[in-house]
């Protein structure tokens, strides 16, 4: 008899996951070392994504810099990673 594979169903595809965390908070660190925390709104298939209430972190020769923002628009090809349910990064 031969085996069959079936899918292990606590497994999620990586925009099932980006689904999964619409309306709730999300930390997302940008290819130019920027760091960001918002709540997802919505996103497209190329990870393109809409978040309110951001925090933007960027590491400058002075310091970190910490920019708020209402809403904003990510460029899904500039993100290296996502946190879901990700906080502000540590000082």
């Amino acid at each position: 008899m031969a085996a069959t594979s079936i899918p292990n169903p606590s497994t999620l595809l990586p925009l099932e996951l980006i689904d999964k965390c619409i309306g709730s908070r999300i930390h997302i660190i940008m290819k130019n070392d920027k760091e960001i925390v918002g709540t997802l709104l919505g996103f497209d298939d190329f990870v393109n994504m809409v978040l309110e209430d951001v925090t933007e972190y960027e590491s400058t020769p002075e310091g970190r810099r910490i920019t708020k923002l209402d809403q904003i628009l990510l460029n899904g090809n500039n993100i290296t990673m996502m946190v879901p349910g990700g906080d502000m990064p540590e000082s």
